[in-house]
């Protein structure tokens, strides 16, 4: 005798199909966009390729800030041979607030034979302060952070900005984040891939331009 097919009922096999394609879809999701991590990287990759087209080492790049100063957008640009130059302006005294960062270190032994804010004069005053050097000469004072591999200085004329003011630009000057450095560095314009050709370089004879006017001209 044959014995009849047993057929399970619809509502005892749903759950078996929705779990079913529940875990195929958690293995792969073709629709989903790049993660942060990849995000992340591209976005610092060109905050590194706009930081090179101006001939700053990226690890050099710093940004700060002080009440009422605003960044000097054309002021950004490279220090020496990798090193980074920016300033900010007050829009209420005309003052200059001026971050560099460049290269080297600073010691006690050091620290006099060193200009303040990169202008030569007269012997530099040195006073240690936490972990920053406080310095004067020339008509001008700094705050001088030692960092590894380079020094992160913030200078101004004495007579316009406050040593309170400057110390705390100084200490506050950091890496930027991803926002920050986009703000702070300009875009990077691509190299032209060929060369411009001008309208008046005749294509026989060595090129020279073509001056030959018209008759009665």
């Amino acid at each position: 005798m044959i014995r009849p097919t047993r057929v399970l009922p619809v509502l005892l096999l749903a759950p078996l199909l929705l779990t079913a394609c529940g875990s195929e879809k958690a293995d792969a999701d073709p629709a989903a966009g790049p993660s942060a991590s990849v995000t992340e990287a591209a976005d610092q990759g060109e905050l590194d390729a706009r930081a090179q087209a101006l001939g700053v080492a990226p690890e050099l790049v710093y940004v700060t800030g002080a009440p009422g100063f605003t960044l000097a957008q054309q002021s950004v640009g490279v220090l020496g041979d990798d090193g980074f130059s920016a300033t900010w302006v007050s829009h209420e005294t005309g003052a200059h607030l001026r971050l560099s960062v460049d290269r080297g270190s600073i010691t006690a032994a050091g620290c006099p034979e060193q200009p303040v804010g990169d202008m030569p004069g007269e012997r530099t005053t040195c006073e240690r302060d936490g972990d920053a050097w406080y310095r004067t000469g020339a008509g001008r004072h700094e705050y001088a952070v030692p960092e590894e591999g380079h020094v992160v200085r913030v200078s101004a004329e004495a007579d316009a900005v406050p040593r309170d003011v400057l110390r705390e630009a100084a200490l506050g000057a950091h890496r930027p984040d991803a926002s920050e450095a986009a703000a702070l560095l300009p875009s990077a314009e691509p190299a032209p891939s060929a060369p411009v050709e001008r309208g008046d370089l005749p294509s026989f004879g060595d090129g020279a331009p073509d001056n030959n006017v018209d008759v009665g001209g």
